[in-house]
């Protein structure tokens, strides 16, 4: 049976018939998102929507940018954890750290995050002399605990209040809370998979072995954490009348973002917001607007502005102690390559 599959997969990957099947859903939930903001927005006043924003008071403001600040420290842990799993024992958590807020906060932000954020991540370790095979491996452990968490909290949630999903995917609130059951039984099942012997995926070079099951929990754990951190920050921006509960909010947020995550839009743009709409329609449309503007600000902009200042900052201190150690070395091709390299790279700068 698995041989089976193997094989199906193997035919669909060379006839590129997955990744046209991709596009085609990106493209169709790109296209079905904007059609519902058209007529969920269309009646909406820009200005009452500013005015809103502005009314909005600094203390939730900055309490939502403490649960944002939260969540992206929580981050750094798919890294840390990542680089940890595949063997990797000279990167110190600054480095990792540095790789992971750079390379999510940049994915957010320009779209197809597995190829942007990988690009950041792999010009941060490769100085520490980490392959392209080893950094692919990092994304695809902080993938994994990325959807472990996602799958933990809309189980725990839907099983939960099932009614908050149904604003979404208009499915009837016990086949919610039997397909938030099926999601729980799986992550168990996958535990106790992982956690019988070492499970391995990939061949070759390629060949990644899976974190055991009491691993997988600390995976789960940290993802459930990040969402919940963000959650809280787009809960306390939106409106408090009618109180829904963080449950509902959180479940719908959730959602959203995998919607936009599957659409490859940057920051899951018109996705996420028509997913929140829809979700939330029983808030004020513009003060829902105006905590949803704010979150953005918060959570993809200032991060992204950041990232790109040490990015740059990095680049310069990097090709400043090049021009030193070449001048040192003059007549010497040897560089610093390697845990030198990166411990003097990442070491003074703190990055």
């Amino acid at each position: 049976m698995l041989g089976s599959i193997r094989r199906a997969i193997s035919v669909l990957r060379r006839k590129q018939i997955l990744h046209k099947l991709g596009v085609a859903i990106s493209v169709t939930v790109i296209a079905v998102a904007f059609y519902v903001l058209f007529h969920i927005l269309r009646d909406t006043d820009v200005d009452e929507v500013i005015e809103a924003v502005r009314q909005t008071e600094p203390r939730l403001i900055a309490l939502s940018g403490l649960f944002v600040a939260a969540g992206y420290f929580t981050l750094t842990f798919y890294d840390l954890f990542a680089v940890r799993a595949i063997g990797v024992t000279h990167i110190p958590y600054r480095v990792a750290a540095f790789a992971a807020f750079t390379s999510y906060s940049v994915g957010h932000n320009v779209g197809a995050s597995v190829f942007t954020g990988g690009a950041v991540r792999y010009r941060v370790y490769s100085s520490c002399g980490l392959s392209a095979i080893d950094v692919a491996k990092v994304c695809f452990l902080a993938g994994l605990t990325f959807w472990l968490g996602n799958a933990a909290v809309l189980g725990l949630g839907i099983a939960y209040h099932p009614e908050a999903a149904t604003s979404i995917d208009q499915l009837p609130a016990w086949c919610n809370r039997l397909i938030a059951i099926a999601i729980i039984l799986g992550l168990i099942g996958y535990v106790i998979w992982v956690g019988i012997r070492p499970r391995r995926v990939g061949s070759g070079p390629w060949t990644v072995v899976l974190p055991g099951g009491p691993l997988t929990l600390l995976q789960i754990l940290i993802g459930i954490v990040d969402l919940g951190f963000c959650a809280l920050a787009m809960y306390v921006l939106v409106p408090d009348q009618p109180n829904v509960g963080f449950v509902v909010v959180a479940v719908i947020f959730v959602s959203a973002t995998l919607l936009g995550f599957a659409s490859h839009s940057p920051g899951g743009l018109g996705v996420f917001d028509a997913a929140m709409l829809v979700g939330l329609w029983q808030m004020d449309k513009k003060d829902l607007l105006a905590g949803m503007l704010l979150f953005r600000l918060l959570y993809y902009v200032v991060p992204f502005v950041i990232s790109i200042i040490l990015l740059t900052l990095r680049e310069i201190i990097i090709s400043a102690r090049m021009k030193r150690v070449g001048d040192v070395r003059s007549g010497s091709s040897a560089g610093p390559t390697g845990k030198l390299s990166c411990l003097r790279e990442h070491g003074d700068s703190g990055a």
